[in-house]
């Protein structure tokens, strides 16, 4: 048997004699990132970085000069993860600045949430100069959509590989990792207490998006269904749509198209909402 086995089996049998307790192992579990290092690929950008320290603690690396753009990698990532596009950023003339979210690489905690992360956002806006762009990967593009409801300000706005509600999110993982019914609901009213806010209301069709934005998304992502970049499209009307044929969920960031797309947004170059398919490079 192996380790996700013995995961499910566990909880499917405490699940049902101690769902409380269940429930609240696998919240840690959820809320708690691995800490994982940087690939090979990622060094050499990694080496050119600054590594900066904002106000409250956030750890962040910073590259170039010009107009602000601002990133949020995703759930145990990093921010040299953004490495095919921060090169392409950094050439036409922009700054770019990538945090650690909370609880990862030199952020401090040791948990975090969505909503944590969009805090992040907003504490790292409130010392930047005015961006001109805010771009998240993944639970980052997630946490950029909620910040904008919570007073993130930004010129554009690109979401890539993101969940269009965290509720979907929170019922696949307990599921997964096999959680029975009674400890399932137990898990998503634990998450709630723990970000102060009823994961229902985590969902992009209850958001008010104006600013004009990109929504990149491979066909075969197998963490977050394309389906979801679809939702988060149709509730944004100054939203253009990006369809990846390839890329996973995190090859995507290395996509030539991504980037192309990225820049064609910030340099206000026309473009239909909904960009032709493009195939994975």
């Amino acid at each position: 048997m192996n380790s996700m086995n013995w995961i499910r089996g566990v909880n499917a049998t405490l699940g049902r004699l101690a769902p409380e307790w269940a429930a609240g192992r696998m919240r840690e579990v959820f809320m708690t990132p691995r800490p994982l290092p940087p690939r090979d690929w990622e060094l050499p950008l990694l080496a050119s970085s600054e590594r900066i320290t904002l106000r409250f603690g956030l750890s962040a690396l910073r590259w170039g000069e010009g107009p602000a753009v601002l990133l949020m990698h995703g759930w145990e990532g990093r921010p040299t993860q953004f490495a095919h596009l921060i090169r392409e950023l950094v050439g036409a003339g922009y700054a770019v600045v990538a945090l650690d979210g909370p609880a990862h690489g030199r952020s401090p905690g040791r948990e975090a949430n969505p909503m944590l992360f969009a805090r992040a956002l907003l504490e790292a806006a409130s010392e930047l100069p005015p961006l001109r762009a805010v771009i998240g990967h993944s639970m980052g593009g997630a946490s950029a959509l909620l910040a904008t409801q919570l007073g993130l300000k930004t010129e554009a706005l690109v979401t890539i590989s993101a969940p269009s509600r965290i509720l979907s999110v929170l019922r696949r993982f307990a599921g997964f990792v096999g959680l029975p019914a009674e400890a399932r609901h137990r898990f998503i009213r634990q998450v709630e207490r723990y970000t102060g806010v009823p994961a229902a209301q985590l969902d992009v069709k209850r958001y008010n998006l104006t600013i004009p934005g990109l929504v990149v998304h491979a066909e075969d992502d197998p963490q977050v269904p394309v389906a979801d970049a679809d939702a988060i499209h149709a509730a944004w009307p100054g939203s253009r749509l990006l369809r990846l044929s390839g890329g996973g969920h995190q090859r995507v960031l290395a996509d030539a198209a991504l980037s192309d797309a990225v820049l064609a947004l910030l340099e206000g170059q026309e473009a239909p909402r909904v960009l032709p398919l493009a195939l994975a490079s």
